[in-house]
């Protein structure tokens, strides 16, 4: 019998999968359990599927404990009878069912995920003799007969699977790590954690829901190579994060930065990794005392939720089919996180900016669970009132949120304490502490100490292209395999230009349709001192 690869107390405490996502059955009713299956096979909102557990009594929502239970005759019935049930909805679909053990007694979880073969329609009562099919969907906690605007909606989602859904046909399962599997179901509390010795791959990612295909050509499914390969920038190009740091601000010295190495790995290693960086190197506490009072007042540059919330949304709304890294600029005064592309164009921009942002489809679904798992997230729709509430109560300013017209980015500043701005001139690296402030030198070796020590990789290569002659900025672009212009220009060009290393062909038309870079004798001169090191 298969292992439910999630514990099976996440589904009975309400800690990991939202309560939309549930529904307990104290007794085996196929009405009702089939609508709710139909329900949440059409995902009509991109959350995951849910889950549904029989033979548990529930109180507003929540699992009375213990549980009743169900005997093994009640349960030898249901599977029998869910085979030809299944065959009724149309088209067919059959849910996945583990049989668990709970306070002494067993139950039936059935697990069903998004279908790939939505929408799906069942009869209104699956038991009766003259059947009429309808389509249904969740509503808040309810399945339901979707009105006439949400029908025509539910079937435009025909074939529109999530990216993170989706099969891979560049993969194998020699591409998933068996370790990486196993550090999850352990850390989970996953009963799968104690057959993966015993068990054949495939078969615990088909029980993962992490692989579909034929059984001789099965393929990992997008979101399996996101969490458990070790090589995801083969599938998924420039998933990364990038941090830079600015000591004096970006728009007061631009080519005074320093850029991390960039952090690499499955998505939820990267988020931790990068949480790590800012934690040891970027985070500072202040603690005040205070007259004739006995609590001192303690408050953060920045709150570690908020941060974490805004790096997890980053990584987690992240398009996966876009070769953008996640960009994280740190300045004295604010933290600015940049992923791509944008939100959904069903979020006003006056509502995003304000920070009203109310997702009602999640680019991927599956990632947003098995982070939740992680306890790297509290859930869907939660992260920005996370953010605004940490830092209204650490005494910060709101954080802006942003983006532009054709969504093809998302932005979220993060605003220092007043009380922690100043010059970042120290900052903690690989363990060392590393001035970032330079000495006074000539106005050439400042060019060279910002060519040779902090200058990105490719603005070198883009100098290299335009030895060839003038290129505009989608050609620039397209050679170092970047797409979005607005923050490409600010991040590669604009440095060079101010660097005097390159110039536009015409000056001060820097919107012109004509507008091509070229080289400079400096940058020239730069370029070849560059190679002859």
């Amino acid at each position: 019998m298969p292992t439910l690869p999630i514990a099976i107390e996440h589904l009975l405490g309400d800690s990991v999968i939202e309560s939309n996502r549930i529904e307990f059955k104290e007794g085996w009713n196929p009405k009702s359990i089939y609508r709710t299956i139909c329900a949440f096979a059409n995902d009509f909102d991109n959350i995951g599927g849910g889950y549904i557990v029989i033979g548990v009594q529930e109180v507003n929502g929540r699992a009375v404990r213990p549980v009743v239970g169900l005997d093994i005759n009640q349960i030898d019935r249901i599977q029998r009878e869910m085979v030809n049930f299944n065959k009724l909805i149309d088209p067919e679909y059959f849910p996945k069912v583990f049989i668990e053990e709970v306070d002494n007694n067993k139950v039936i979880v059935l697990w069903i995920s998004g279908g790939s073969n939505r929408p799906y329609r069942v009869p209104d009562d699956v038991k009766a003799k003259e059947k009429h099919c309808n389509y249904y969907i969740r509503y808040n906690s309810s399945s339901i007969v979707p009105n006439r605007n949400q029908e025509i909606d539910l079937i435009s989602l025909s074939n529109q699977i999530p990216f993170d859904d989706r099969a891979n046909s560049n993969a194998s399962l020699d591409d998933i790590s068996m370790v990486l599997i196993r550090d999850f179901l352990v850390e989970t509390n996953s009963k799968l954690a104690a057959h993966i010795e015993s068990t054949k791959l495939s078969d615990i990612l088909q029980q993962m829901d992490l692989v579909c295909g034929s059984p001789e050509r099965l393929l990992p499914k997008n979101i399996a190579l996101m969490l458990f390969s070790n090589k995801i920038e083969k599938f998924f190009p420039c998933t990364q994060v990038d941090i830079v740091i600015y000591p004096k601000g970006k728009e007061r010295d631009p080519s005074n930065f320093m850029e991390i190495a960039p952090i690499i790995g499955p998505v939820h290693m990267m988020i931790r990794a990068t949480m790590e960086y800012l934690k040891t190197n970027i985070i500072k506490e202040k603690i005040i005392k205070l007259p004739d009072q006995a609590e001192a007042k303690k408050f953060f540059n920045y709150p570690y939720q908020a941060l974490e919330e805004a790096v997890v949304n980053a990584l987690y709304h992240r398009n996966y089919q876009e070769r953008e890294p996640v960009e994280i600029s740190i300045e004295p005064d604010n933290i600015t996180i940049i992923s791509y592309n944008g939100p959904d164009r069903s979020i006003k921009l006056e509502d995003l900016r304000k920070g009203n942002i109310k997702a009602r489809r999640y680019r991927n679904r599956k990632l947003g669970d098995f982070l939740k798992e992680l306890d790297l997230t509290e859930g869907r729709a939660t992260g920005i009132p996370t953010i605004k509430k940490e830092l209204k109560e650490n005494g910060s300013p709101m954080p802006i949120f942003n983006t532009d017209e054709d969504r093809s980015y998302f932005l979220i500043e993060i605003p220092s304490h007043p009380d922690f701005i100043q010059e970042l001139s120290i900052i903690s690296l690989n363990g060392q502490n590393t001035n970032i402030a330079k000495e006074e030198t000539s106005p050439q070796n400042d060019v060279l100490s910002a060519l040779f020590n902090i200058l990105l990789p490719k603005s070198i290569y883009i100098l290299e292209q335009l030895l060839s002659g003038p290129l505009d900025k989608n050609e620039i672009f397209y050679r170092i395999k970047v797409s979005n212009q607005t923050y490409s220009k600010k991040r590669f060009l604009d440095p060079l230009i101010d660097l005097n290393l390159i110039e536009m062909t015409i000056k001060n038309k820097p919107r012109c349709r004509n507008q091509k870079y070229r080289i400079t004798d400096e940058g020239k001169h730069i370029l070849h001192s560059y190679k002859s090191r």
